[in-house]
């Protein structure tokens, strides 16, 4: 087994820089990881980039740039293993052999098959090449793209508000608003990040949401996705661009599994696009997979109690966000999840705590599969 390299100060703080570019593009890059590149000569940053959206130039290509002629004899940091492909750019372990650095540091592989082998044809270039700085905040980044291509699903996130006796609205159904404003707008920076959205035609019928990202110089907005299976999404709802705030824009995918003809011609004239998937339910597992065949690396379920507890219960989640309101609503309320009953303490749902902090009035819990 080949020991793990010894790395220096100047290394740490290079990688470190470098995770810092790429933590630019969190909101951009999709359905590209997000990845920034140092260059480090003689003790002197000479050049840095990171990747800011699909199509556009690499992390690589942008420091190399930028360093000039200066790229020469330079060590090379990267937060992901620079690839190895032609895709919509050449690649970047050709543009790195050719500017002539002399050492290339990589956080982490690109799962995606088609762009692997950079390290390699860098080491037959006769470049030192060093990997695993960094290692697990770089993956914790990237998580959506890693599962992607690793694994054929997307990184899910299912979003939970609730008061802090476990209810999410009152009898009445009346939930606005459990948490304060700082909640919310907390709430706008994961929907900016996200691939998609998905939330449940229940919550549209009953809250009728817009599900957008309503955040200043927001450049891109996520997929929005309503689970329908007889497609009884109104023609007017605010999520198809519907009443006075119809500005959002963004595109819209409404999956059921039933055809209903008239219904799919009234929401495709209302710009949504409509996906029919096999069976008399959803499976959640195929609308997994389709996002994920759509490119989306993260998605951010915001949806009520019955369709978030199936995707605990069927295992299909990989980290809870739960905000948590200093209040109480009382005997009656409506619960935070629906989860099947279990008759025995080993049948739980085993969770690790990851992130405690609060924001605003409220608390935010994030929680990760045990």
């Amino acid at each position: 087994m080949t020991a793990a390299p010894a790395w220096s100060d100047a290394d740490r703080l290079a990688m470190a820089r470098a995770l810092a570019l790429a933590e630019r593009g969190l909101n951009t890059t999709d359905p590209n990881p997000r990845v920034g590149c140092v260059l480090l000569r003689d003790g002197e940053y000479v050049g840095e980039g990171w990747h800011e959206r699909a199509g556009a130039a690499h992390a690589e290509v942008n420091a190399l740039a930028a360093a000039g002629s200066r790229a020469r004899g330079a060590t090379a940091y990267v937060t992901l293993d620079p690839c190895n492909h032609h895709g919509r750019t050449p690649p970047c372990s050709l543009a790195l052999i050719e500017a002539g650095v002399a050492r290339v540091v990589s956080a982490t592989g690109d799962s995606n098959p088609e762009a692997g082998g950079g390290l390699e044809r860098l080491r037959a270039a006769g470049i030192q090449v060093d990997s695993g700085l960094m290692r697990e905040a770089v993956r914790a980044l990237n998580a959506g793209f890693l599962r992607r291509m690793s694994g054929g699903l997307p990184w899910v996130r299912v979003k939970l508000a609730m008061s802090l006796d476990g209810h999410t609205a009152l009898a009445n159904g009346a939930s606005r608003w459990i948490t304060g404003e700082a909640a919310r707008a907390d709430v706008q920076q994961f929907r900016a990040r996200s691939s998609a959205v998905v939330t449940g035609i229940g919550t549209v019928l009953a809250d009728d949401p817009r599900l957008d990202v309503r955040l200043p110089d927001t450049s891109r907005q996520p997929l929005r996705v309503v689970l329908d299976s007889a497609l009884r999404t109104p023609p007017a709802a605010r999520i198809l661009g519907g009443g006075p705030d119809s500005q959002s824009g963004g595109q819209v995918l409404v999956i059921g599994c039933a055809h209903e003809p008239g219904r799919e011609a009234a929401l495709r004239e209302r710009q949504a696009q409509v996906q029919i998937l096999p069976g008399e339910r959803l499976c959640l597992h195929a609308v997994l997979e389709q996002l994920a065949a759509r490119g989306c690396n993260e998605v951010w379920v915001e949806c009520g109690p019955r369709l978030a507890g199936a995707f605990i219960s069927e295992g299909l989640f990989d980290e809870l966000i739960v905000y948590v309101a200093p209040s109480l609503l009382g005997q009656g309320a409506r619960p935070l999840l629906e989860l099947p009953a279990i008759t025995d303490m080993a049948q739980r749902w085993p969770l690790r705590f990851t992130d405690v902090r609060q924001v605003g009035d409220d608390l935010r819990l994030t929680a990760v599969r045990g």
